[in-house]
């Protein structure tokens, strides 16, 4: 499984928001790297992202691998 971060300055305008997104993103990726095999995963930001908090970014995330994981994510 292979991740991709494609995180908007647009969408989090501070740098610290931006990072904080991509560490939590990545945390969560490697926790779920074994489920995830053979996957491509580009993970993008929205608005409420900047503003969430490191356990409403990690607990939507985890959602996301789920989907993916059970094949009800769409391409």
């Amino acid at each position: 499984a292979r991740l991709g971060l494609a995180i908007a300055k647009k969408r989090a305008k501070r740098a610290v928001d931006r990072n904080r997104i991509k560490r939590v993103a990545r945390e969560s990726f490697r926790h779920a790297r074994a489920s995830l095999d053979g996957h491509h995963v580009v993970v993008m930001n929205r608005d409420a992202a900047a503003t969430a908090t490191r356990e409403e970014l990690r607990a939507g995330i985890d959602r996301l691998w789920q989907l993916v994981i059970d094949g009800k994510a769409g391409r």
